[in-house]
């Protein structure tokens, strides 16, 4: 029998305005037809289940991000030469020179100033009462991440379009993509002309990865891209996940009283927020060769996209999955990537979001909802726009 009749059809375009803003109903209906479903808008095979998209992110020697993880030639090709667009060696490479500055003991060094940063966060918009959360969500990351990077002073006020924009780049080439390609690529015009003039701030990665290249450790045009690839998962990951804190404690009060009740439950509510709202939709690898999952036949070059957003609600994986339950063990979520390429920066936007809800839980008695929610059009980042929201001071 042909591979093409025996692998389930998806038709709707999970990359659709109406499909980014309401993306779940679309999950569940992928995840009922089966663990590998053909996207015939986008020519991919989807991973809807938990089991083989966890497979496919811990084995990196079949399925690779060299050929590019997003879903357009023009990404793939204009990403070659980042961290997240290679393997193996060349991976561990590049991690290696962002590493440094983001092991536990490094990031320890960061405690007090990131805790100290959002209690002033959260004090002032406590003092505003009716706040955006998006808003309150952006302030720690904008104050932490773009110094941690290096990157100067002028032009940080681009940097969430810019950020933004480069995720858009990395699902299909459409409306979406094409609309913020000029963001995109100002960004990695701007990123080089930092690397030219060298003006990164001193004690940064930026400066870092100035040593490593006068040292030859790498080549010059790898900085600018290095730069950014720390640079805009920091920002729009954590914002997302932030914002959906806030979002999901409005919206589940009982939640937010258990929080206020026992404050140690912070790190297993920050994984049940990745889990339940994971901030990345999804990336896509290739076959490295002839292979199987789930007993579907994958011809070499074959491009799969992991639905992290997806894996994070299989209800063959988790008890009750659409249900936001901070006593959860979410511990296995998958929302920041497994394996060699989990995300690099995953224990800085733990450290922020966990700061964040414990400043709120010392200063707000409730979050209520003000307005109505409007989510971000981004064909990667799943997030909110805009949420009013009032916090009922303690």
């Amino acid at each position: 029998m042909p591979i093409g009749t025996e692998i389930p059809v998806y038709h709707p375009d999970l990359y659709s305005a109406s499909a980014i803003r309401d993306t779940y109903p679309h999950y569940a209906a992928l995840r009922a037809l089966g663990p590998v479903v053909r996207l015939s808008k986008h020519k991919v095979y989807a991973l809807p289940r938990y089991a083989e998209c966890k497979q496919v992110l811990l084995d990196d020697d079949t399925f690779v991000s060299s050929g590019g993880v997003a879903l357009n030639p023009v990404a793939n090709c204009v990403g070659q030469g980042t961290t997240l667009f290679s393997d193996g060696d060349e991976h561990t490479r590049r991690r290696a020179l962002l590493g440094r500055r983001l092991t536990p003991r490094a990031l320890r060094t960061m405690q007090d100033t990131v805790e100290e940063l959002a209690a002033t966060v959260v004090a002032a918009a406590v003092a505003r009462r009716t706040v955006d959360a998006v808003e309150v969500a952006t302030a720690l990351p904008m104050a932490v991440v773009p110094d941690l990077v290096g990157w100067p002073r002028q032009g940080r006020e681009h940097l969430l379009r810019w950020a933004g924009a480069t995720f858009d780049a990395l699902g299909p080439f459409n409306r979406q993509a094409v609309r913020t390609l000029p963001a995109s690529l100002g960004m990695l015009r701007y990123a080089r002309g930092v690397v030219r003039d060298r003006s990164v701030l001193d004690g940064s990665v930026g400066h870092d990865l100035l040593r490593a290249a006068d040292e030859g450790r790498i080549m010059p045009e790898e900085c600018a891209t290095m730069m950014i690839d720390y640079l805009a998962p920091s920002l729009d990951t954590t914002i997302s996940a932030i914002s959906s804190a806030l979002h999901l404690f409005a919206t589940h009060p009982e939640q937010w009283g258990l929080l206020k009740a026992d404050p140690d439950l912070v790190p297993k509510a920050v994984n049940e927020v990745v889990r339940y709202a994971s901030p990345i939709r999804a990336f896509s690898r290739t076959a490295a060769h002839d292979t199987e999952l789930a007993g579907v036949p994958l011809p070499r070059g074959s491009r799969v996209l992991v639905l992290y957003g997806s894996a994070n609600r299989d209800p063959l994986e988790w008890d009750d999955p659409d249900t936001f339950d901070i006593r959860r063990n979410a511990a296995r979520q998958l929302g920041f990537g497994q394996g060699t390429h989990g995300c690099a920066g995953q224990g800085l936007a733990r450290m922020e979001t966990s700061a964040m809800l414990r400043a709120l839980v010392d200063r707000v008695d409730r979050i209520e909802v003000a307005g109505t929610p409007e989510w971000a059009l981004n064909n990667v980042i799943h997030r909110l726009e805009s949420l009013p929201l009032e916090l009922i001071p303690a």
